[in-house]
């Protein structure tokens, strides 16, 4: 099954699998993003994330491999005369093509063996000063069910960060929250906050 396929279903139903709030550890770091006014959301889904700082008055870019999950963010920006930019396509393919104030995430599914790539085009595509912000799964969340997949190879550890990223500053800690978001994660887990800002 490809990502597209896999995420149509998920997206599918009429609402929204993830909720219509923002990630709060994405929207807790907004006091960064002042003086950075171009976004870009990787994964971005149904675009709880980029309707949010859109409203907010931020240039939003958002991608995602789900064109039903991007149809729902369209149809919802048009409802709130709000203006983003959104390519479907598996990240696997993205080609980098402009430069980011910010580049965001939450819960991005992406395995282990692909991730080195993708880390070098969040670096490339940063402008000095700008941040990589994002919250992922932990290999320890298979011990949760809140959500989030059930394979290892998907799951994310701190050092999984730290061994990129080499041009940044980091702040990459493991940590237990609880989830309210949509149908999709609710309760106890165990996620991986990530900071990083390019000097």
């Amino acid at each position: 099954m490809s990502q597209q396929e896999f995420w149509n279903t998920k997206f599918s139903k009429d609402e929204f699998f993830y909720g219509i709030h923002p990630n709060k550890f994405l929207a807790s770091q907004e006091e960064y993003f002042d003086n950075h006014k171009k976004i870009l959301c990787l994964g971005e889904g149904e675009g709880r994330n980029a309707i949010y700082f859109a409203k907010k008055g931020f240039n939003i870019t958002a991608i995602d491999a789900s064109d039903i999950g991007l149809e729902k963010l369209n149809k919802r920006a048009k409802e709130e005369n709000l203006n983003i930019k959104t390519i479907c396509i598996d990240l696997n393919f993205w080609e980098i093509s402009e430069k980011y104030d910010v580049i965001m995430a939450s819960y991005l599914h992406m395995f282990k063996d692909e991730r080195e790539e993708l880390f070098k085009k969040i670096e490339k595509s940063l402008n000095t000063g700008g941040y990589f912000i994002g919250e992922f799964f932990s290999t320890k969340q298979l011990e949760f069910n809140s959500g989030g997949p059930k394979d290892l190879d998907l799951l994310y550890t701190v050092e999984d960060f730290m061994g990129y990223f080499n041009l940044c500053e980091k702040n990459i800690t493991e940590e237990i929250v609880i989830l309210d978001e949509g149908i999709g994660h609710q309760g106890e887990a165990c996620v991986i906050r990530v900071k990083i800002k390019k000097v």
